[in-house]
């Protein structure tokens, strides 16, 4: 099989300019922004003469050091017509040329994070941050309303010395619930964490050392540090080692949904692409399910012992009904005393199961797991691009996502730690 494509060569300049940049960096970003199956090469040569005489060349005896330059743009012919215009617009001064090309193929391989981005490119520059002699208490205050559950800890020169996680707060601080339940919880509650937490500070309770990265790092290398460490954010460090930013799975899922080309228009054009992934590939298989008519009691137990931290409720069929999370739970039986807190608290600071259950049992009264599910949920198919759900995650702010087949029968779950791990 043969393709019908053109290169479109553009003779120019290194001092040309569009819009500030130069010439051919500005090619190359407007025709990578466009997604279609194209590549570019520019090339840049050693010696050259222009029509108004000038001569240029890299011999320090030679006045002009405007080298010319050359940038080739080898594309489906279908395309020429979307591309062309835009390119002679943006060459005020020069030469652009078509010409045919018969590919007899064309292979490529599929990579979600591009590998020349760098960390400082992404990352959340100048983060919060604590001092070693900060309280816990402090933390919690800047963590409850916060869009992030980790705070680094710097000593008085600006050095990250460890980090402090939702985790670090219930484990090492004993803190009662996990951020975002405590977050829901009555101003009464906060105030017993915080006054808890008050003679503990920021030195006792973080994770050290600081696992770091210098911010002219790739940000493939920064995912690779993620997965090797199971960490889900990163201090990032300037030359000096000072704190420089924060990266986290979030930055690298929003890279991911706003650079990813688009991958079904190029095969659509015969490019065979390889490295092909679909949500089936990195899905949780191993998800609980339970009937609309389980008793709340299960559904908590399952709760309990997975540690994806979601149930799903399912029908005789398999039909995916609704999910259900502890957050869920808290909105059913919060109102019905002191039982569903007192076992959430058990839980998490791993106190005795008896007394939790005996806690719990004084609110469970007789909802099902249909009574407390959450419908009307944001899934994706099996084949599903990586990608998609990628977008999917990063739009509607979600840490995991059900799969469903076809026919909406529940297959099982992506989380965000799946996704980083299929990605590189």
């Amino acid at each position: 099989m043969t393709l019908n494509y053109r290169v479109i060569e553009v003779y120019a300049s290194e001092e040309l300019r569009h819009r500030g940049k130069p010439l051919y960096e500005a090619l190359v970003a407007h025709v990578k922004g466009l997604g279609i199956a194209a590549r570019c090469l520019v090339t840049r040569g050693l010696a050259g003469c222009y029509e108004s005489g000038e001569l240029a060349s890299r011999n320090i005896l030679t006045i002009s050091y405007n080298l010319p330059v050359k940038v080739e743009i080898i594309l489906p012919s279908a395309e020429t017509a979307r591309v062309l215009p835009d390119i002679e617009a943006m060459v005020t001064e020069g030469i652009v040329s078509v010409r045919e090309m018969t590919v007899h193929s064309y292979r490529t391989r599929k990579h979600l994070i591009p590998r020349q981005i760098k960390v400082r490119d992404i990352m959340t520059p100048d983060p919060q941050h604590v001092a070693a002699d900060a309280t816990a208490a402090e933390v919690l205050r800047i963590l409850l309303p916060a869009a992030f559950s980790g705070l680094p800890v710097v000593d008085r020169a600006g050095r990250p010395l460890g980090i402090i996680t939702q985790g670090d707060l219930i484990y090492r601080g004993k803190m009662p619930l996990r951020l975002g339940l405590l977050a829901a919880s009555e101003s009464r509650r906060r105030d017993q964490a915080q006054a808890a937490l008050a003679a503990k500070t920021a030195a006792d309770v973080m994770s050290r050392p600081a696992v770091t990265i210098e911010e002219d790092r790739t940000v493939t290398e920064g995912v690779d540090l993620m997965i090797r460490g199971r960490i889900k954010r990163l201090p990032v460090v300037n030359a000096d080692g000072l704190l420089a930013g924060m990266l986290s799975r979030r930055d690298v899922f929003m890279t991911i949904a706003r650079e990813t080309p688009r991958w079904e228009s190029i095969q659509r054009r015969d490019v065979a692409v390889e490295n092909l992934r679909f949500v089936a590939d990195i899905m949780r298989r191993d998800t609980q399910t339970v009937a609309p008519d389980a008793p709340a009691e299960e559904v908590i137990r399952i709760i309990d012992t997975d540690d994806i931290q979601r149930v799903a409720v399912v029908d005789a069929n398999g039909i995916l009904m609704g999910m259900i999370s502890d957050r869920d739970l808290l909105a059913a039986f919060g109102g019905r005393g002191q039982g569903f807190w007192e076992y959430l608290s058990c839980r998490l600071t791993k106190r005795s199961g008896d007394v939790c259950r005996a806690e719990l049992r004084k609110t469970l009264q007789t909802k099902t797991a249909a009574d407390v599910m959450q419908t009307g949920l944001v899934m994706v198919g099996e084949h599903t691009p990586f990608e998609e759900a990628i977008a999917l995650m990063v739009e509607k702010r979600l840490k995991r996502l059900p799969v469903v087949d076809a026919d909406g029968k529940f297959r099982g779950m992506i989380s965000r730690e799946g996704i980083l791990r299929g990605s590189v």
